[in-house]
């Protein structure tokens, strides 16, 4: 993944995201280019042992619905080490993304080479990418890690910038939640 050489601060600033393939819960093989949307795609680095991203399945699964219609597609991708996060094995996102009924796809970076190369630091940690793969957002979803009190929908405020061809008002928020288990 080529990127250029910034600040957390700056993140949202990534040059270009290359194809990458990661294996899905699905049993399939699945790159960036076949998953992503016709105007851009979301991707959110997720855990299943991670209280804060388990609370963000209900509304990712209302985003997936909402941002479909409009060119748009989320991808799920968990890259924690399944050695050291046992619920973080290929076998139990699958049960997980079964019992919660994703509608999203949901992939494997047992490496962490693509959480690296994004520069995820927690789940969840969500990354707006345009049709040309640019990054027009990092952070966090919303301000809210249980999904009582939002205040602030910054991902969904992003979105809303990319589709009425705006320049997104805030490209970089703070991401909360667990540390991603290297």
């Amino acid at each position: 993944m080529e990127r250029s050489v910034e600040t957390p601060a700056t993140l949202s600033r990534i040059a270009h995201v290359v194809d990458l393939r990661l294996p899905g819960v699905d049993g399939e093989s699945h790159s960036l280019s076949s998953l992503a949307g016709e105007r851009g795609t979301v991707i959110v680095f997720v855990a299943n042992g991670c209280p804060t991203a388990r609370a963000y399945e209900e509304r990712l699964i209302a985003l997936q619905d909402s941002v479909k219609a409009n060119g748009l597609n989320l991808v799920a991708v968990n890259s924690n080490n399944p050695a050291l996060s046992p619920p973080d094995t290929q076998p139990e996102m699958a049960r997980r993304a079964r019992e919660r009924k994703f509608n999203y796809h949901y992939l494997k970076d047992a490496s962490g080479e693509v959480a690296r190369g994004f520069a995820a630091t927690c789940t969840p940690h969500v990354f707006l990418l345009d049709s040309d793969r640019r990054v027009l957002y990092s952070g966090r979803i919303d301000d809210s890690r249980m999904g009582d009190r939002i205040t602030s929908r910054d991902l969904e405020n992003a979105i809303g910038d990319l589709l009425a061809g705006r320049e997104v008002k805030l490209p970089v928020t703070e991401p909360f939640g667990c540390s991603i288990v290297w």
